[in-house]
């Protein structure tokens, strides 16, 4: 009974450190990816709780130096028990 107690806690601290995150494309252009990179980030508390969050297309490349862009994708990353939601916005070009 001690190790199935001990390994089932052992799979709820696991879960509950881990976190999903995923990168999905939005848009492309027939602009050349280049080497810059610019990234807007925001987060939110509890779901619903957001303070200054600006993770626009604008904002990430001003943040990169972009003028012409080229790719834009989404990342979302969920942090263990949904206490935290990261959204990114991140624009390649020139």
């Amino acid at each position: 009974m001690k190790k199935v107690t001990a390994i089932l806690s052992g799979v709820i601290l696991a879960a509950s450190l881990a976190s999903c995150s995923i990168t999905s494309p939005v848009n492309a252009t027939s602009n050349p990816v280049g080497t810059k990179v610019g990234t807007a980030k925001g987060t939110c508390w509890f779901g619903a709780i957001c303070f200054k969050v600006d993770n626009s297309i604008k904002t990430a490349a001003k943040n990169g130096g972009v003028t012409r862009i080229a790719t834009v994708d989404h990342k979302t990353k969920i942090f263990p028990f949904g206490f935290a939601i990261q959204y990114t916005t991140i624009v390649t070009g020139e």
